[in-house]
């Protein structure tokens, strides 16, 4: 039985048709229920929703063979874990955001408000700005507004809630989007399956390419 973690929400659900697709479907996971773990016997698959973030802890952790997490959570935690494939869904950008009206003071410190704090710090100190980092958990927008940082670095979709608080993107970090990765030990005794899966995944993501 293969185990694989997929995150709650929307992009757990659009994930999965890409699985089903490619013929490790489990009809169960569809009726509305609030099950968290669901089997396919005769495929050999099992399914089970978690936290996003947590995805790579499950697959690193060995509790689940495989995973789907979006890039940010893979650069911002660093899990040992492989990086299989790049499924081209769920993208979107971690930025550099600011008032509208924002001027780098490199003169001083620049103050950071981000729940991204790796990302952040690696960011800057490629480009050797000193900065002090305000690690939030939540409504990171309304920092540089309340005047608790000078910008925030975050994951921007649409950009709409950044102009909504008259906040706009300064700088483009990298591209994000979802990636299937494995537990390195079962990468190696459940390598048939796992390949199989990724293989068809492939053909389905440059399917829709």
């Amino acid at each position: 039985m293969l185990n694989v973690a997929l995150p709650k929400g929307r992009l757990g659900e659009k994930v999965y048709q890409m699985f089903a697709r490619a013929g490790f479907e489990c009809p169960s996971i569809l009726e509305e229920n609030r099950k968290l773990i669901f089997e396919n016997e005769e495929r050999q698959v099992r399914y089970f929703w978690v936290k996003p973030s947590d995805v790579s802890i499950y697959v690193e952790r060995g509790a689940a063979d495989i995973g789907v997490a979006g890039k940010d959570i893979l650069l911002e935690y660093e899990p040992d874990v492989y990086e299989l494939l790049d499924l081209g869904v769920g993208k979107c950008r971690m930025a550099v955001a600011a008032p509208n009206e924002f001027r780098d003071p490199t003169h001083r410190t620049l103050r950071v408000a981000t729940k991204f704090v790796n990302i952040a710090r690696n960011y800057y100190t490629s480009k050797g700005r000193d900065i002090d980092i305000i690690k939030l958990n939540g409504s990171i927008e309304i920092a540089p507004i309340l005047g608790l940082s000078d910008v925030i670095v975050d994951i921007v979709e649409t950009g709409t809630t950044l102009k909504e608080n008259d906040l706009a993107v300064f700088e483009t970090i990298l591209p994000i989007s979802a990636r299937l990765i494995a537990n390195k030990a079962s990468f190696k005794f459940k390598n048939e399956p796992i390949s199989r899966i990724c293989e068809s995944l492939r053909a389905e993501t440059e399917g829709t390419r």
